[in-house]
């Protein structure tokens, strides 16, 4: 654990903007933690630049160079130890984690969702949503098991649909909400408020 709390290690494939919400957090003092590393499969990966504005160690590792999702997987894990990481954090990482990287870190891989899930897992929630007529959207946290967005959910924010939205219009409402509730999560980790119960995450009350 680092002296500002405990150490996360963010993995993103793309712009970063929960990266960004999750640093503008930690430096203003409102989330514990240490940003240990940033990772990336994407060489061009915004996410990437955005750690280095902060002085946070940005890491590309190519997923082409490896054999296989285990091999790769491993390599992040190999990383993410090397860094002290305690809690891994996705942000936009447009990979399939394999069991490699979750038994490396039990009910310790995070990841946010823009949908209410169950409904709506899987890419394009947003256009699923609309497609189905559905009045009421949003977002979740959840731990990442071996599903597809089937982790026990950490916390939830719902976003309306109004009428005439698209995909673009309701994702842009929706990803306010993520900015919110993902630093919250990641802050009731770090505060050893969150215990896995089956499918259901129990926060506790803070001290």
């Amino acid at each position: 654990m680092s002296s500002k709390g405990i150490n996360i290690g963010v993995l993103a494939s793309g712009s970063g903007s929960n990266l960004q919400s999750i640093i503008d957090n930690c430096e203003s003092g409102k989330l514990p933690v240490e940003i240990a590393c940033v990772i990336s499969n994407n060489v061009a990966a915004f996410a990437l630049e955005r750690a280095r504005k902060h002085g946070i160690p940005a890491l590309h590792i190519d997923h082409r160079i490896f054999t296989g999702r285990e091999a790769y997987d491993a390599a992040l894990v190999e990383t993410l130890h090397e860094y002290g990481v305690e809690l891994v954090v996705l942000a936009g990482f447009m990979r399939i984690i394999t069991p490699v990287l979750l038994d490396a870190f039990p009910s310790a891989v995070m990841n946010i969702h823009p949908a209410l899930l169950p409904a709506f897992p899987g890419l394009h929630a947003q256009r699923q949503a609309i497609d189905y007529g559905v009045k009421v959207s949003g977002c979740t946290v959840h731990f990442v098991d071996a599903g597809t967005d089937t982790g026990p959910i950490i916390i939830q924010a719902a976003v309306p649909v109004m009428e005439g939205d698209t995909e673009e219009t309701l994702s842009a409402r929706i990803v306010t909400e993520e900015h919110s509730i993902y630093p919250e999560a990641i802050r009731l980790f770090a505060e050893g408020r969150l215990k896995v119960e089956g499918r259901r995450v129990v926060i506790a009350p803070q001290s």
